[in-house]
């Protein structure tokens, strides 16, 4: 039995945590190892692809020093023939301007960009670029995209843009068309600009929509914005230029990467476009680990192909998110050791119940760490990354062994209320509050962390249910306590409360706080006590 001082309520409240959290690690595991029934693309061979080559670490087309090489070039558009009739670039530096000379060997077509920024002098120069490389390669481009969202990112005005699109439609081939490239929104807002081009492309991303929209309504959503622009501009020819869905990375409201929503996605994407006989781009051949400075971690996984060149999926059959999915069983049973071990030694004692606590908590605690380890593997890009994960793991791998040893006494009647190393749990308090303030500011490109967290949290949690101190925590603890779960409030209102990891991210800050509202309140009730 508990100490008499332990309520059956905690008592009992512990226990569902420690069951919960064991029985959460090991479904989520099977979950993701489990295929998932698709419908079939219409035909493997997709009409065309953007194509970025700064697919290995270190490589970023902010470096205009660095050039691809045309064997690259070569080696990547022969791969993407296979499966690909176009490639979409995006600027002529960097080497790209020699895409459309080695596209043509491949018998493919080029949606050739020009690059504009909010440097005129560099514009001007790529615009020359672009005008060279569509003079000498007329058959091999199918249209010109002068820009990029440059209107979405402010950089040029409407007029000065019309300037640059007239420039290159006065000095290049009649039989090339010229287009500019923006997400919808922007060209409703610019319809002027309807008339300085051939074609209108615009970039329906569901994912990055100001109201993200899920995977079961997503192509719902691109009938209807199509429908909405075709509407604005009658008679005006439309492409989709972008359009896709991340593999990893952030939850936005109820819209999750994942690859068997990429899969999903571009599946029905690609039957819809079929029946439309549209003319459409998808984002992208390779993922691009330079995006994640830009985006966060989203921002590098827009692939059909990983940045090995290797494919993600397949157009036809089931998808199964994660085919390793038993390692997150394995590493529950080294969990399982490690703390039964931990939590034995040197003191023995005896009792099923703290045997029983110390499975649940290393099968937990192990399954977390896995999951921590594989959202490393796509998200830890430096090696500065790597490295402060890497520490601030095997810091909560220890702060949980030694609770759970603490909590298996306490379930042995063995009671044990000795905090380990009290700066522990202030220096999680204080780096979860920190976090609390970067999401609560500036936190539309940043992972929640529920792996680096969930082990101090959950841990601190369940042994303050049990432990039968009355000291009252400093003034410290007891402010990062009340911080913490107020601003986790607001990345829930941020995301209207859809946002299931918004939830889960402000449920870690209650629970690590539990301990120090219950200290807090025997003090005070003590303390009333001993008035009396």
């Amino acid at each position: 039995m508990s100490s008499p001082s332990n309520s059956v309520v905690s008592y009992a409240f512990a226990w569902f945590l420690l069951v919960l959290t064991a029985l959460t690690g090991g479904f989520w595991w099977w979950n993701v190892g489990r295929p998932v029934d698709l419908p079939d693309a219409p035909s493997a061979r997709i009409a065309c692809v953007s194509y970025a080559p700064f697919r290995k670490p270190g490589e970023t087309p902010y470096n205009a020093k660095f050039v691809i090489t045309p064997e690259r070039i070569d080696e990547d558009l022969r791969s993407l023939s296979q499966r690909f009739d176009c490639v979409r670039t995006y600027s002529q530096g960097n080497g790209l301007s020699a895409v459309p000379a080695i596209a043509a060997r491949y018998h493919m077509q080029v949606l050739m960009g020009i690059w504009i920024g909010g440097i005129s002098k560099e514009n001007d120069k790529e615009v020359a670029m672009g005008i060279a490389t569509a003079n000498a390669n007329p058959k091999t481009i199918r249209g010109i995209v002068v820009g990029n969202e440059v209107l979405l990112r402010g950089e040029v005005s409407p007029k000065r843009l019309a300037e640059y699109i007239r420039t290159v439609r006065a000095a290049t081939p009649a039989s090339i068309p010229i287009t500019y490239a923006d997400v919808w929104e922007r060209w409703l807002r610019y319809p002027q600009l309807a008339s300085s081009v051939d074609f209108i492309t615009i970039h329906i991303l569901p994912y990055w929509e100001d109201n993200p929209v899920n995977t079961i309504d997503a192509i719902h959503h691109v009938e209807d914005v199509y429908a909405r622009v075709q509407h604005t501009f009658p008679g005006k020819q439309l492409m989709i230029g972008e359009t896709g869905w991340p593999s990893a990375g952030r939850l936005r409201r109820t819209a999750e990467p994942s690859v068997v929503n990429e899969a999903r996605y571009l599946r029905e994407f690609l039957r819809y476009a079929a029946q439309m006989h549209m003319p459409y781009n998808v984002i992208e051949a390779f993922d691009q680990p330079w995006k994640r400075a830009q985006e966060g971690t989203v921002g590098g996984y827009w692939g059909i192909f990983d940045s090995d060149a290797r494919p993600k999926f397949s157009m036809l059959g089931p998808v199964t998110e994660e085919p390793f999915w038993w390692w997150g069983w394995i590493a529950g049973a080294i969990g399982v050791a490690v703390f039964t071990v931990v939590g034995f030694w040197p003191h023995r004692w005896h009792g099923v119940r703290g045997w029983l606590a110390l499975i649940l908590s290393g099968f937990a605690a192990g399954t977390a760490v896995a999951w921590q380890v594989r959202k490393m593997m796509y998200a830890c890009g430096p090696l500065w990354e790597w490295v402060l994960s890497s520490v601030t793991l095997a810091l909560a791998i220890v702060v949980a062994a030694a609770l759970a040893r603490r909590i298996a006494a306490h379930f042995a009647d063995r009671f044990d209320d000795t905090e380990p190393a009290p700066w522990w749990r202030f220096g999680s308090l204080f780096a979860m509050v920190l976090y609390d303030i970067l999401m609560a500011f500036d936190g539309r490109y940043l992972d929640f962390p529920m792996g680096l967290f969930a082990l101090p949290c959950i841990g601190y949690a369940v042994f303050g249910l049990l432990t039968r101190e009355h000291v009252m925590p400093s003034v410290e603890q007891r402010f990062l306590a009340c911080a913490g779960p107020v601003l986790a409030v607001v990345p829930v209102v941020q995301e209207v409360g859809m946002n299931k990891v918004a939830w889960l991210w402000l449920g870690l800050n209650l629970v690590i706080a539990l301990p120090i509202y219950i200290n807090w309140h025997r003090h005070a009730v003590g303390l009333q006590t001993h008035k009396a």
